[in-house]
């Protein structure tokens, strides 16, 4: 992967440039295009190989980004554990402020989580995030009411984050897909046939009426590999501003 290396260490240049983080897409997926075998239940996809390359990627990036709906189903660690490196600071996209306080990422990660959220949260909820440890995020909402990703990315970049890892779910894939906000992916392939939460209709690939649809996005620069049984394929956006 040294060509993805390569253009994550054009980061901090990115950033400075366009006052943006350089945003890296890395999630799995079986064979049939499923996220999960079911919504709401968490599904191995990818083997011991690949997981530890997606822990490399963590370090590689000075944060990470999962929506809410992972952290209520996953209460993921997003920490750097099968691999050498500094953890990543860990972001959560969650615009009503649902996020438990007793959360890993917030309670016991080593770099309490910033969780991102609009305005008129609950300010009880608020006051318990922030005594057990996070920083809550106030940003502008997009037109659904949700935090418009724009906005924070340029929040992000103004915390000094250059490069941010986005991890999913489904919805958080997508979004950041239909608002042409990524610049590289990393995509994992099991192989297992799952039938479960498919990324062409519920997620990574949904087509919802915006430029996605309209416009179908194209790697360019790929190159992939076997990691043992899974195959990791990796490229920029071929509109990317980035390079």
């Amino acid at each position: 992967m040294e060509a993805f290396e390569g253009w994550l260490a054009q980061a901090e240049a990115h950033r400075l440039a366009t006052g943006r983080p350089l945003v890296t897409l890395s999630f799995a997926q079986s064979l049939d295009g499923s996220l999960a075998a079911q919504r709401g239940r968490p599904t191995k996809i990818s083997g011991p190989a690949s997981q530890q390359m997606t822990h490399r990627l963590r370090a590689m990036h000075h944060s990470i980004l999962v929506g809410i709906g992972t952290v209520l189903v996953d209460n993921p660690r997003l920490t750097v554990r099968l691999a050498d490196g500094e953890n990543p600071q860990p972001v959560v996209l969650d615009s009503h402020l649902r996020t438990p306080a007793g959360a890993w990422v917030v309670s016991a990660h080593p770099k309490p989580a910033w969780i991102a959220a609009v305005s008129g949260i609950d300010p009880g909820r608020r006051m318990a995030l922030e005594n057990a440890g996070g920083r809550v995020l106030v940003l502008p909402e997009d037109q659904q009411g949700r935090v418009d990703l724009s906005s924070l990315l340029d929040c992000l970049a103004d915390l000094g984050v250059s490069s941010l890892m986005v991890e999913g779910g489904a919805a958080v894939i997508s979004s950041f897909l239909t608002h042409s906000l990524v610049d590289l992916v990393v995509l994992t392939v099991g192989p297992l046939f799952l039938g479960g939460l498919k990324s062409l209709e519920e997620g990574a690939l949904r087509s919802d009426g915006t430029a996605l649809g309209q416009h179908p996005i194209r790697l360019v620069d790929t190159s992939y590999t076997q990691m043992g049984e899974d195959m990791v394929l990796w490229g920029r956006l071929a509109d990317s501003g980035a390079f």
